[in-house]
Protein backbone atom coordinates (compact mmCIF):
# COMPACT_ATOMS: atom_id res chain seq x y z
CA UNK A 1 0.00 0.00 0.00
CA UNK A 2 1.25 3.16 -0.73
CA UNK A 3 1.55 5.14 2.58
CA UNK A 4 1.02 8.67 1.65
CA UNK A 5 -1.94 7.82 -0.20
CA UNK A 6 -3.20 6.22 2.91
CA UNK A 7 -2.32 8.68 5.07
CA UNK A 8 -3.78 11.39 2.61
CA UNK A 9 -6.85 9.63 3.26
CA UNK A 10 -6.82 9.66 6.80
CA UNK A 11 -6.31 13.41 6.68
CA UNK A 12 -9.37 13.88 4.77
CA UNK A 13 -11.99 11.96 6.58
CA UNK A 14 -10.64 13.82 9.98
CA UNK A 15 -11.71 16.97 8.21
CA UNK A 16 -14.72 15.61 6.66
CA UNK A 17 -15.72 14.01 9.91
CA UNK A 18 -14.99 16.05 12.46
CA UNK A 19 -17.28 14.72 15.54
CA UNK A 20 -17.84 10.93 16.74
CA UNK A 21 -20.42 9.12 14.88
CA UNK A 22 -21.42 9.32 11.19
CA UNK A 23 -21.22 11.48 8.98
CA UNK A 24 -23.99 12.46 5.96
CA UNK A 25 -22.62 12.90 2.64
CA UNK A 26 -24.20 14.20 -0.35
CA UNK A 27 -24.25 10.43 -1.64
CA UNK A 28 -27.06 8.98 -0.02
CA UNK A 29 -25.67 6.04 0.67
CA UNK A 30 -22.41 6.65 1.47
CA UNK A 31 -21.81 7.74 5.27
CA UNK A 32 -18.62 8.32 7.03
CA UNK A 33 -17.48 7.63 10.69
CA UNK A 34 -15.41 8.25 13.47
CA UNK A 35 -15.37 7.01 17.07
CA UNK A 36 -12.84 8.41 19.45
CA UNK A 37 -13.06 5.24 22.04
CA UNK A 38 -12.72 1.90 22.19
CA UNK A 39 -16.24 -0.62 21.61
CA UNK A 40 -16.52 -3.51 23.62
CA UNK A 41 -18.51 -6.16 21.70
CA UNK A 42 -21.77 -4.70 20.68
CA UNK A 43 -24.49 -6.31 18.37
CA UNK A 44 -24.67 -4.89 15.13
CA UNK A 45 -26.96 -5.67 11.92
CA UNK A 46 -25.66 -4.27 8.71
CA UNK A 47 -27.63 -3.66 5.56
CA UNK A 48 -25.99 -5.47 2.26
CA UNK A 49 -22.46 -2.71 1.60
CA UNK A 50 -19.18 -2.45 2.23
CA UNK A 51 -17.16 -1.12 5.18
CA UNK A 52 -13.44 0.62 4.43
CA UNK A 53 -11.33 1.44 7.42
CA UNK A 54 -8.68 3.77 6.98
CA UNK A 55 -7.56 3.92 10.68
CA UNK A 56 -8.05 1.86 13.63
CA UNK A 57 -9.64 -1.32 13.42
CA UNK A 58 -12.83 -3.50 13.40
CA UNK A 59 -13.39 -7.12 14.60
CA UNK A 60 -16.56 -9.29 13.37
CA UNK A 61 -17.37 -11.99 15.36
CA UNK A 62 -19.77 -14.16 13.87
CA UNK A 63 -20.38 -18.04 15.43
CA UNK A 64 -16.74 -19.17 15.90
CA UNK A 65 -15.39 -16.66 12.95
CA UNK A 66 -13.69 -13.23 13.17
CA UNK A 67 -13.63 -10.82 10.57
CA UNK A 68 -11.08 -8.10 10.69
CA UNK A 69 -11.29 -5.29 8.95
CA UNK A 70 -8.87 -2.60 9.33
CA UNK A 71 -6.22 -0.28 7.47
CA UNK A 72 -5.75 -3.42 5.23
CA UNK A 73 -8.97 -5.18 5.08
CA UNK A 74 -12.43 -3.99 4.24
CA UNK A 75 -15.84 -5.73 5.52
CA UNK A 76 -18.10 -7.09 2.68
CA UNK A 77 -21.96 -7.74 4.01
CA UNK A 78 -23.86 -9.53 0.85
CA UNK A 79 -27.16 -10.22 2.61
CA UNK A 80 -27.73 -8.24 6.55
CA UNK A 81 -26.27 -10.57 9.30
CA UNK A 82 -26.67 -10.33 12.85
CA UNK A 83 -22.95 -10.63 14.35
CA UNK A 84 -21.02 -8.98 16.97
CA UNK A 85 -18.19 -6.05 16.37
CA UNK A 86 -15.55 -4.55 18.64
CA UNK A 87 -13.42 -1.61 18.26
CA UNK A 88 -9.99 -0.33 18.76
CA UNK A 89 -9.80 3.24 18.74
CA UNK A 90 -8.78 5.99 21.03
CA UNK A 91 -8.87 9.62 21.14
CA UNK A 92 -5.31 10.59 19.82
CA UNK A 93 -5.84 7.76 16.98
CA UNK A 94 -9.61 7.30 16.20
CA UNK A 95 -11.18 5.14 14.28
CA UNK A 96 -12.15 6.68 10.68
CA UNK A 97 -13.84 4.87 8.11
CA UNK A 98 -16.71 4.70 5.36
CA UNK A 99 -19.44 3.14 5.01
CA UNK A 100 -21.04 2.50 1.69
CA UNK A 101 -24.67 1.58 1.74
CA UNK A 102 -25.53 -1.02 -1.50
CA UNK A 103 -27.51 0.41 -4.21
CA UNK A 104 -28.45 -2.42 -5.85
CA UNK A 105 -29.59 -0.97 -9.16
CA UNK A 106 -25.96 0.02 -9.60
CA UNK A 107 -24.45 -3.02 -7.76
CA UNK A 108 -26.57 -5.18 -10.87
CA UNK A 109 -25.17 -2.96 -13.57
CA UNK A 110 -21.71 -3.42 -12.71
CA UNK A 111 -21.94 -7.14 -12.23
CA UNK A 112 -23.43 -7.49 -15.52
CA UNK A 113 -20.87 -5.76 -17.38
CA UNK A 114 -18.54 -7.63 -15.74
CA UNK A 115 -19.65 -10.83 -16.19
CA UNK A 116 -20.07 -9.86 -20.11
CA UNK A 117 -16.50 -8.88 -20.16
CA UNK A 118 -15.04 -11.89 -17.90
CA UNK A 119 -17.92 -14.10 -17.69
CA UNK A 120 -20.00 -15.11 -14.87
CA UNK A 121 -18.65 -15.92 -11.65
CA UNK A 122 -17.86 -19.43 -10.51
CA UNK A 123 -17.29 -18.34 -6.76
CA UNK A 124 -19.34 -19.71 -3.78
CA UNK A 125 -21.72 -17.01 -2.32
CA UNK A 126 -20.96 -15.64 0.97
CA UNK A 127 -22.90 -13.39 2.82
CA UNK A 128 -20.04 -11.73 4.52
CA UNK A 129 -16.14 -11.56 4.41
CA UNK A 130 -13.11 -9.71 5.05
CA UNK A 131 -11.47 -9.08 2.07
CA UNK A 132 -7.35 -7.31 2.10
CA UNK A 133 -7.76 -3.61 0.34
CA UNK A 134 -5.88 -3.30 -3.46
CA UNK A 135 -4.37 -0.37 -4.72
CA UNK A 136 -6.51 0.23 -6.88
CA UNK A 137 -9.60 -0.04 -4.32
CA UNK A 138 -7.52 2.54 -2.11
CA UNK A 139 -7.06 4.95 -5.52
CA UNK A 140 -10.53 4.96 -6.11
CA UNK A 141 -11.86 5.97 -2.71
CA UNK A 142 -9.05 8.76 -1.74
CA UNK A 143 -10.41 10.46 -5.52
CA UNK A 144 -13.93 9.78 -3.97
CA UNK A 145 -12.85 11.87 -0.63
CA UNK A 146 -11.19 14.53 -2.53
CA UNK A 147 -14.52 15.07 -4.39
CA UNK A 148 -16.48 15.39 -1.07
CA UNK A 149 -14.08 17.78 0.30
CA UNK A 150 -14.24 20.11 -2.51
CA UNK A 151 -17.86 20.71 -3.86
CA UNK A 152 -19.54 20.86 -6.56
CA UNK A 153 -16.97 17.76 -7.37
CA UNK A 154 -18.67 15.59 -5.32
CA UNK A 155 -22.57 16.52 -6.58
CA UNK A 156 -20.78 15.85 -9.91
CA UNK A 157 -18.13 13.54 -10.21
CA UNK A 158 -19.32 11.65 -6.97
CA UNK A 159 -21.97 8.97 -8.55
CA UNK A 160 -19.41 8.28 -11.13
CA UNK A 161 -16.65 7.85 -8.48
CA UNK A 162 -18.86 6.09 -6.41
CA UNK A 163 -19.50 3.26 -9.64
CA UNK A 164 -15.71 3.07 -9.57
CA UNK A 165 -15.56 1.87 -6.14
CA UNK A 166 -18.10 -0.43 -6.87
CA UNK A 167 -16.29 -2.04 -9.88
CA UNK A 168 -12.79 -2.11 -7.83
CA UNK A 169 -15.07 -4.24 -5.34
CA UNK A 170 -16.93 -6.52 -7.62
CA UNK A 171 -13.70 -7.13 -9.64
CA UNK A 172 -11.41 -7.42 -7.00
CA UNK A 173 -9.64 -10.63 -5.75
CA UNK A 174 -12.81 -11.77 -4.24
CA UNK A 175 -15.26 -9.64 -5.81
CA UNK A 176 -17.17 -13.20 -7.47
CA UNK A 177 -18.31 -14.15 -3.98
CA UNK A 178 -20.30 -10.50 -4.00
CA UNK A 179 -21.63 -10.80 -7.41
CA UNK A 180 -22.81 -14.80 -6.51
CA UNK A 181 -24.37 -13.54 -3.44
CA UNK A 182 -26.12 -10.78 -5.44
CA UNK A 183 -27.11 -12.81 -8.35
CA UNK A 184 -28.92 -15.03 -5.23
CA UNK A 185 -29.23 -18.36 -6.97
CA UNK A 186 -29.55 -21.52 -5.90
CA UNK A 187 -29.68 -22.17 -1.85
CA UNK A 188 -28.16 -19.10 -0.53
CA UNK A 189 -30.80 -17.23 -3.65
CA UNK A 190 -33.60 -19.44 -1.72
CA UNK A 191 -32.64 -17.96 1.58
CA UNK A 192 -32.24 -14.56 0.90
CA UNK A 193 -35.61 -14.43 -0.19
CA UNK A 194 -37.03 -15.46 3.37
CA UNK A 195 -34.61 -12.42 5.15
CA UNK A 196 -35.93 -10.13 2.45
CA UNK A 197 -39.83 -11.44 3.80
CA UNK A 198 -38.53 -11.09 7.74
CA UNK A 199 -37.21 -7.41 7.16
CA UNK A 200 -39.92 -6.33 5.14
CA UNK A 201 -42.73 -8.60 7.88
CA UNK A 202 -40.96 -8.59 11.22
CA UNK A 203 -43.85 -7.11 12.68
CA UNK A 204 -45.85 -10.20 11.89
CA UNK A 205 -46.26 -13.67 13.23
CA UNK A 206 -43.25 -15.08 11.22
CA UNK A 207 -42.98 -19.33 11.69
CA UNK A 208 -40.22 -21.29 10.34
CA UNK A 209 -43.07 -23.25 8.39
CA UNK A 210 -43.79 -19.86 6.89
CA UNK A 211 -39.75 -18.80 5.99
CA UNK A 212 -39.20 -22.30 4.75
CA UNK A 213 -42.07 -21.88 2.44
CA UNK A 214 -40.94 -18.56 0.96
CA UNK A 215 -37.64 -19.93 0.58
CA UNK A 216 -39.14 -23.48 -0.77
CA UNK A 217 -37.65 -25.74 1.40
CA UNK A 218 -38.79 -28.32 3.68
CA UNK A 219 -38.42 -26.44 7.35
CA UNK A 220 -35.36 -28.75 8.45
CA UNK A 221 -33.51 -28.18 4.97
CA UNK A 222 -34.30 -24.56 5.37
CA UNK A 223 -33.12 -24.29 9.35
CA UNK A 224 -29.73 -25.81 7.87
CA UNK A 225 -29.04 -23.60 5.30
CA UNK A 226 -30.28 -20.73 7.30
CA UNK A 227 -27.72 -21.31 9.98
CA UNK A 228 -24.75 -22.00 7.42
CA UNK A 229 -25.45 -18.53 6.05
CA UNK A 230 -26.34 -16.30 8.79
CA UNK A 231 -24.64 -17.80 11.77
CA UNK A 232 -27.82 -17.72 13.54
CA UNK A 233 -31.25 -19.47 13.82
CA UNK A 234 -34.10 -18.50 11.73
CA UNK A 235 -36.36 -17.25 14.96
CA UNK A 236 -33.02 -15.90 16.69
CA UNK A 237 -32.46 -13.56 13.18
CA UNK A 238 -36.28 -12.35 13.68
CA UNK A 239 -36.07 -11.65 17.27
CA UNK A 240 -32.75 -9.94 16.42
CA UNK A 241 -34.38 -8.21 13.56
CA UNK A 242 -37.25 -6.87 15.88
CA UNK A 243 -35.00 -5.89 18.53
CA UNK A 244 -32.57 -3.72 16.21
CA UNK A 245 -35.72 -2.29 14.34
CA UNK A 246 -37.34 -1.30 17.80
CA UNK A 247 -33.95 0.01 19.46
CA UNK A 248 -33.89 2.70 15.84
CA UNK A 249 -37.61 3.38 16.72
CA UNK A 250 -36.82 4.47 20.54
CA UNK A 251 -33.57 6.40 18.93
CA UNK A 252 -35.50 7.96 15.61
CA UNK A 253 -39.08 8.45 16.90
CA UNK A 254 -38.68 8.87 20.76
CA UNK A 255 -41.14 5.97 21.43
CA UNK A 256 -41.67 4.46 24.50
CA UNK A 257 -40.62 0.59 24.76
CA UNK A 258 -43.90 -0.08 25.15
CA UNK A 259 -44.99 1.41 21.78
CA UNK A 260 -41.82 0.02 20.16
CA UNK A 261 -42.43 -3.28 21.23
CA UNK A 262 -45.75 -3.18 20.30
CA UNK A 263 -44.86 -2.01 16.99
CA UNK A 264 -42.12 -4.57 15.94
CA UNK A 265 -44.33 -7.44 17.24
CA UNK A 266 -44.13 -8.16 20.46
CA UNK A 267 -47.39 -8.51 22.53
CA UNK A 268 -45.54 -9.09 25.94
CA UNK A 269 -43.70 -5.35 27.23
CA UNK A 270 -42.03 -7.65 29.80
CA UNK A 271 -40.98 -10.43 27.36
CA UNK A 272 -39.43 -7.40 24.68
CA UNK A 273 -37.43 -5.76 27.88
CA UNK A 274 -35.92 -9.19 28.98
CA UNK A 275 -34.86 -10.44 25.22
CA UNK A 276 -33.54 -6.22 24.25
CA UNK A 277 -31.23 -6.83 27.35
CA UNK A 278 -30.43 -10.25 26.86
CA UNK A 279 -29.06 -8.77 23.15
CA UNK A 280 -28.03 -5.27 23.88
CA UNK A 281 -26.84 -5.63 27.86
CA UNK A 282 -28.90 -3.04 28.96
CA UNK A 283 -32.61 -2.37 29.46
CA UNK A 284 -34.32 -0.35 26.48
CA UNK A 285 -34.42 3.02 28.40
CA UNK A 286 -30.24 2.85 29.33
CA UNK A 287 -29.39 1.41 25.85
CA UNK A 288 -31.66 4.80 24.19
CA UNK A 289 -29.77 7.04 26.76
CA UNK A 290 -26.51 5.77 25.99
CA UNK A 291 -26.62 6.13 22.35
CA UNK A 292 -27.43 9.62 22.70
CA UNK A 293 -25.34 10.76 24.64
CA UNK A 294 -22.44 8.49 22.87
CA UNK A 295 -23.01 8.42 19.82
CA UNK A 296 -24.64 10.34 17.06
CA UNK A 297 -26.79 8.81 14.66
CA UNK A 298 -27.86 10.74 12.10
CA UNK A 299 -31.84 10.80 10.62
CA UNK A 300 -32.95 8.11 8.29
CA UNK A 301 -31.64 8.56 5.01
CA UNK A 302 -33.81 6.81 2.12
CA UNK A 303 -36.06 3.89 1.97
CA UNK A 304 -34.37 0.44 2.58
CA UNK A 305 -36.19 -3.06 2.60
CA UNK A 306 -33.73 -3.60 5.58
CA UNK A 307 -33.74 -3.01 9.14
CA UNK A 308 -30.23 -2.33 10.30
CA UNK A 309 -28.66 -0.94 13.28
CA UNK A 310 -27.98 2.54 12.10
Amino acid sequence: MDASRRQRIIDLLRELAPAEGYTLTTLPDVRLLRSDRPLSRTPVLYEPGVVVVAQGRKRGLLGDEAFIYDDQHYLVVSVPVPFTMETDASADKPLLAIYFRLDHVVAAEVCMQIDEQYGASPAQPRGLYASPMENRLEASVLRLLEAFASPPDDAILGPALLREIYYRILGGAQGGSMRAALAQQGKFGMVARSIRLIHNHYAETLSVDRLASEAAMSPPTFHAHFRAMTGTSPMRYVQSTRLHQARLLMLRQQLTAAAAAAAVGYESASQFSREFKRLFGRPPLEEVQRMKHGFALPAAQGQSQYVSSH
